[in-house]
């Protein structure tokens, strides 16, 4: 009896001693979370003629609905335009614009554009946050950029939006996705056709 009592007040210790532990070493670590992206809009600006909006919807996210994709016209050949990249939370009201947060974290972030081999346009980054590994790379995020549009053509147009991408690496800030790595947040193709 009398050390089923000893060990009932053991056992009442130890769990006492272990609730009384720092709060600090019980703080969970901060968690930086994914961006929710249902809406991509692209605007590309020419020089001349009318503007070309091209926007992604995906109102339902990883549900099974497909993304709902606009492109409001063609591309003039051999025309320059000034693109920017919208994305949005639109499962919010308002919707929530994600840009800001993406440029906060310029050194997490990087678009990539590419065309796939039928369609005749070439791209450049307009945007450098800062310069980044001792001043030797420029750092773009690609919010903004450039699409030189060339000979009459059509193909596949594709963003993508890299999180932690390797900017170091060779041609990544050039807009090379190649040697990227890191993990995409959102990717989205559109059919382009340039008259």
């Amino acid at each position: 009896m009398k050390a089923t009592k000893l060990f009932a007040m053991a056992l009442v210790a130890v769990i006492g001693l272990n609730s009384c532990s720092s709060d600090d070493d019980n703080t969970p670590e901060e968690i930086n979370e994914e961006e929710v992206i249902t809406t991509i809009t692209v605007t590309l600006v020419p020089q001349t003629g009318e503007t070309v909006t091209l926007e992604s919807r995906d109102l339902d996210g990883d549900g099974p609905d497909e993304p709902v994709i606009t492109v409001s016209g063609s591309l003039q050949a051999g025309m320059l335009y000034n693109g920017s990249v919208l994305l949005e939370n639109e499962t919010e009201t308002p919707a929530e614009v994600i840009n800001e947060e993406i440029q906060e974290e310029a050194d997490e972030h990087q678009f990539f554009y590419q065309a796939s081999s039928g369609l005749n346009a070439d791209f450049a980054y307009t945007d450098s946050e800062n310069t980044y590994l001792n001043n030797d790379v420029s750092n773009p995020v690609g919010l903004t950029f450039n699409l030189q549009a060339g000979t009459a053509s059509s193909g596949i147009f594709t963003i993508t939006l890299r999180h932690q991408p390797s900017k170091d690496a060779e041609g990544v800030s050039e807009g090379d996705i190649t040697n990227a790595a890191g993990e995409t947040d959102v990717q989205e193709s559109f059919d382009i056709v340039i008259e």
